[in-house]
């Protein structure tokens, strides 16, 4: 009996023991797994990021090249200036009454027979949610409503400060939303979980609402409108996409101009200008600050509070024409005059406020007003402090009566403290320093960083990387807790870092690729302690196992890389040819690796991918010209066209399609004549071609392949093609990179 018993307990035991040496095997298999899956996504998500990065690297190229032939271009005749204005608009500001006309949406008629939403103001709650459901079934608003939209939406933003304040003592909690990049689904999903805005429930979205997505418009829409109906529980700060030179680029200009066709090059206009009175930044409880890319260890909140926002037009150029001398000298002395004392930056009279509530539409008003923000000369005592918090604080009060539908007292406007010559050249503003437009960049574009310090943001071509200790000194300077950013998307949607000083949001979800990343947002109550909600907004992505997810992400980004790569296959096959220096068609996998990063430039693990990009090899060798061959194949399989235009319409497309729009100067969607002969002379100019009006006709004629005068972006890109063909028919010599010209600055028949 005690045998049997024994017996049993030792089969027990082993029983255990194998169960224990299951359970770790299968543990040490699982973890395993998971790793490799993580490092696949990590991969994965490098890839995107890198591709993204380098796009807006060319951005930033193409736009200081553009800048350059501008900066040393001399216009002959006003209408080439005013051609220069059109392209790079930072030469002139658009008075009140000039974007009036642009607003100008009283003599546009709704048709009988239209059935979207429709608008009357001042709005009501109702209104703003019906909008959201209407676009929510694809329904699209007239562009008599998106017209008056953004007029009322221009007239309130040209009230608000430069640093919006919000408290928690009014809401029970507020909510902080990042990027968006016209994806609808995620807003809607967010009203939907986190319920709509009210005076309980109050928002902060923070910028980028707009591009990459189908449906910026809409996007826009909503968000105006629930500002209107809630200004003081609505915010909206500036992103870096809220600017017209990037939407050329990445959707938003084509997405305007196919949706309203024939309203679109209005509605642009108008939306330059509401970009530019966005505010810059918003202040929770004096403590936590939000703002869209980030700091330098040279941001200034006081500057940032001061200067014209409205001058800022695009982040992509700072103007450098010294066409304003005297402007640049009083601007100079203003600021030397100023230096002494530095009006406080928390204080209300930084507020942009219009000089009476009564001409909201009045920029020049506004400009008045604004003598408070900007300093003027000599110091302020204590007397002429206190009278501008006093009118400040006024003119607040009139505003939220004149919401209220109450009487606005019509009080006579006190003398500007500036001086007659600062008054004088109110209807012409200043031209922003480098320091404002430099601080405006930084905020905007960018980048927390691991390391301590600060550097220039190489990655992206704009702002800066910024360590823990630049904000450390920041927080401690203004006496705040953490800093609220978005601008870079998480594959959780949302990252703390600098030990949590550095809150990133993102709300997109499924960026890149459906699976890609969830998005977020995050809630502060009175606490301030920040609370993440994550989300994805795809339902197809709830179907899906992490492992499906990831390889169907994994596949999506695999054949973006292919294009690049294909999209550079001549300068690899030179780099690829450098290292074999025995002419034998081999080269090692590792020299593979150092090859492609020394081309495309994008930071990768090469070695990592190579599985994916290579076949195995045995003896580790790569014959590369077959490699190239197989990567031109898989992209022609999609199109008949000879390999080496295909690989430069892969290369150049988005500089090509940019190009195209920034020289559509009106938005048309078409090239005049007028616009291709300034553009012509541009590049003439710079590349020392002589080159007469006769021969740019003839030459725009040969383009317009259609012949119904005008060039569309196929004609474009298809005189590109045809242009590169003629170069691969011939010889290396054949090609030169200027056009043959003879004596009367035509290209020789022939030539191209």
């Amino acid at each position: 009996m005690g045998s049997g018993t024994s017996t049993q307990h030792h089969f027990a035991f082993q029983n255990a023991e194998k169960a224990f040496k299951a359970a770790a095997l299968i543990q040490r298999w699982y973890r395993r797994y998971m790793a490799r899956l993580e490092m696949r996504r990590h991969c994965t998500w490098r890839i995107f990021q890198s591709i993204e990065y380098a796009g807006q690297q060319d951005q930033v190229k193409l736009h200081d090249f553009f800048s350059y032939l501008v900066d040393h271009f001399t216009p002959n005749s006003n209408h080439e200036r005013d051609f220069l204005d059109r392209m790079f608009t930072e030469d002139r500001f658009p008075q009140g009454s000039e974007m009036e006309k642009f607003g100008d949406y009283e003599s546009i008629e709704v048709p009988d027979n239209y059935t979207g939403p429709r608008l009357s103001f001042p709005l009501l709650p109702d209104h703003a949610t019906a909008l959201v459901e209407a676009f929510r079934l694809k329904q699209q608003l007239h562009a008599r409503y998106v017209l008056n939209l953004l007029h009322e939406t221009r007239k309130h933003l040209i009230q608000l400060p430069n640093i919006n304040r919000v408290s928690t003592c009014y809401s029970e909690e507020i909510t902080v939303c990042g990027d968006l990049h016209g994806q609808l689904d995620d807003l809607i999903f967010i009203f939907h979980k986190n319920g709509l805005p009210s005076p309980e429930r109050a928002y902060v979205f923070n910028g980028d609402f707009v591009d990459r997505g189908k449906d910026s418009v809409e996007i826009l829409m909503v968000l105006f409108a629930f500002m209107l109906v809630y200004p003081k529980e609505f915010h909206l700060n500036r992103g870096n996409h809220e600017d017209h030179l990037v939407n050329l680029r990445y959707g938003f200009t084509k997405e305007v101009m196919h949706k309203y066709k024939t309203h679109g090059k209005k509605i642009l206009k108008i939306l330059k200008d509401v970009f530019c009175w966005l505010p810059l930044a918003t202040l929770v409880d004096e403590k936590v600050l939000i703002l869209h890319g980030g700091v330098s260890d040279m941001t200034d909140l006081e500057l940032l509070a001061k200067l014209d926002r409205h001058k800022i037009v695009s982040t992509m150029r700072h103007k450098t024409r010294k066409e304003n001398g005297k402007q640049v000298k009083k601007e100079e002395a203003n600021q030397k005059s100023s230096a002494g004392r530095p009006t406080p930056w928390f204080l209300p009279q930084s507020r942009s406020l219009p000089a009476s509530p009564l001409r909201l539409g009045s920029l020049q008003a506004h400009r008045a007003g604004r003598s408070s923000s900007i300093p003027c000369g000599a110091a302020r005592d204590a007397k002429e402090l206190a009278r501008q918090v006093r009118r400040s604080v006024d003119l607040e009060l009139d505003r939220c009566r004149q919401q209220a539908g109450l009487p606005v007292s019509r009080g006579e406007e006190e003398a500007s403290p500036c001086t007659p010559e600062a008054d004088s050249g109110a209807e012409e503003p200043l031209e922003p320093t480098q320091e404002e437009w430099r601080q405006v960049v930084d905020i905007l574009w960018s980048d927390p960083m691991a390391q301590e310090g600060c550097k220039a943001n190489t990655v992206r071509g704009g702002g800066c990387y910024f360590g823990p200790n630049v904000t450390e000194r920041l927080l401690q300077k203004y006496n705040l807790q953490f800093l609220i950013r978005s601008h870079e998307c998480k594959p959780e949607g949302y990252e703390f870092c600098h030990s949590r000083k550095v809150l990133t949001i993102f709300s997109a979800s499924n960026y890149y690729e459906v699976g890609s990343n969830r998005g977020a947002y995050v809630k502060l109550g009175p606490a301030l302690t920040p609370y993440i909600v994550q989300y994805q907004a795809n339902k197809v992505t709830h179907m899906l196992t992490m492992r499906q997810r990831i390889s169907r992400v994994e596949e999506s980004a695999l054949r973006a890389l292919r294009e690049k790569l294909f999209a550079h296959s001549s300068d690899l096959l030179g780099e690829f040819k450098k290292h074999d220096a025995d002419k034998t068609g081999l080269i090692t996998l590792s020299d593979w690796a150092e090859a492609v990063e020394s081309v495309l430039h994008l930071g990768l693990p090469w070695r990592m991918l190579r599985p994916q990009l290579v076949n195995s090899s045995t003896d580790n060798t790569l014959e590369y010209k077959s490699w190239l061959e197989d990567l031109a194949k898989e992209q022609l399989n999609r199109e008949n066209i000879q390999s080496s235009l295909l690989e430069t319409l892969y290369r150049n497309r988005s500089n090509l399609e940019t190009i195209f729009r920034i020289i559509d100067s009106d938005h048309s969607g078409f090239i005049s004549l007028d616009e291709f002969r300034h553009t012509w002379k541009l590049f003439s100019s710079h590349m020392n071609i002589n080159i007469t009006d006769d021969c740019i006709c003839d030459l725009a004629r040969s383009i317009d392949f259609n012949k119904d005068g005008h060039i569309d972006i196929n004609e474009f890109l298809e005189a590109f093609r045809l242009v590169e063909q003629s170069c691969s028919e011939g010889n290396a010599s054949d090609c030169p990179q200027t056009t043959n010209t003879n004596d009367n600055g035509c290209s020789k028949p022939g030539t191209h």
